[in-house]
């Protein structure tokens, strides 16, 4: 009888023990507010937004220990839209990120499923629109650097090292899965960054092939998350903050060329482009300042400088792009906003990049929009 209670006080003791290496936490962010913006095709709207700012998320994560600095970690993010309850990502459940993988303290991490590429991972954090819970409408025009995070990739198996003395990099290759065509509608990216004591520093490459007809790649066209449909989409870019009390400054610079770009997706609405060949620079200076522990202050200015070459002549657009945001929390979870931004589009000619269109609003019917918004966003 007592062996067997013995056992009975052992087996328990290990399931306790098992059970205290595994965890598995629900997470979220939901963002709310009230959108202004001035000549969205041609009129002023205001509108009940969700994820002005932060894309409000759903998630599940969790992460098994396996001994000797060893484990199995998951997670599965939904993006939603808080105004009316939808998916976000190609209206896919868990269209943010979903993928498996293994984690050791001294090798990194290796995952698999659908992810972000190493622009999202080592360079947006430095950017005004991808620091902290992220800013999408002070993302540059049309987010086409993708530090916004605007669209995430299928199929992708990414290496993320330790983090080894500040320094951190890391590669991802998103598979075709096209039966021959190996190279239809595949992505990869890498990228590194470092930091040490008030500096910090990063870099990355991205690539993401064509569509053509394969639909089970690297990025669906049903996910109309991506703005450009192009034949290949190549993005280079590098930043750094630097903070100094309770003040952060940063300077950050990327390029991207769009090679054969069939159409321009805006706000659910499609533009032909003519086959068309663009580039643009990137270039952001953005701050921030704390008031009080609970106060703050930041903000980003963007000058985009691009080079136009198709069916609708050769241009050069340029925009100007000024975001300002004031920040207070409540709480540890929750804080209220206001923020504004006024774009300015110059020199596109009878293109559709001649109109400021400030992201994830209707583009504006002019060479100018404002933009204001005041919100809410609570985490859990």
């Amino acid at each position: 009888m007592k062996k067997t209670l013995l056992v009975a006080a052992l087996s328990g003791a290990f399931a306790v023990t098992a059970h205290a290496q595994s965890s598995v936490t629900l997470y979220g962010l939901l963002d709310a507010g009230i959108v202004y913006s001035n000549n969205a095709g041609g009129h002023n709207q205001w509108q009940q937004g969700s994820n002005a700012l932060s894309q409000s998320v759903f998630g599940l994560q969790g992460s098994e220990d396996l001994g000797a600095g060893n484990r199995a970690i998951f997670k599965l993010e939904s993006g939603i839209n808080v105004n009316s309850g939808s998916t976000h990502y190609g209206n896919t459940l868990f269209g943010r990120q979903s993928y498996v993988g293994l984690s050791n303290d001294q090798y990194g991490t290796l995952t698999l499923g659908r992810q972000f590429d190493s622009m999202v991972d080592f360079v947006s954090p430095l950017s005004f629109t991808g620091a902290g819970d992220r800013n999408a409408l002070a993302a540059h025009p049309f987010d086409n650097d993708n530090l916004g995070a605007s669209f995430s990739t299928n199929n992708s198996v990414k290496y993320t090292s330790a983090n080894l003395a500040g320094l951190q990099f890391g590669g991802q290759y998103s598979f075709s899965n096209a039966t021959g065509d190996f190279a239809e509608n595949r992505a990869y990216s890498l990228g590194a960054s470092y930091k040490n004591g008030p500096l910090s520093v990063g870099a990355g490459y991205m690539q993401l092939n064509g569509a053509g007809s394969n639909t089970s790649g690297a990025v669906l066209a049903s996910d109309n998350d991506n703005a450009f449909s192009a034949q290949r989409q190549r993005v280079w870019g590098a930043g750094a903050n630097y903070t100094f009390g309770p003040a952060t400054v940063g300077f950050v610079w990327t390029h991207t060329q769009l090679d054969n770009i069939g159409s321009l997706n805006v706000d659910g609405n499609s533009y032909s482009v003519g086959g068309a060949n663009l580039h643009l620079d990137n270039y952001e200076l953005n701050g921030r300042y704390a008031l009080t522990p609970a106060l703050s202050l930041q903000g980003a200015y963007t000058f985009t400088d691009g080079k136009y070459e198709g069916s609708l002549g050769n241009q050069s657009p340029k925009w100007q792009q000024v975001s300002l945001e004031s920040d207070y929390a409540l709480s540890k979870r929750t804080d209220v906003y206001v923020e504004g931004v006024y774009q300015h589009a110059a020199d596109g000619g009878g293109t559709p990049f001649g109109d400021a269109a400030i992201n994830t609003l209707s583009p504006s019917s002019t060479d100018n929009q404002v933009a204001a918004t005041v919100g809410l966003r609570h985490r859990f």
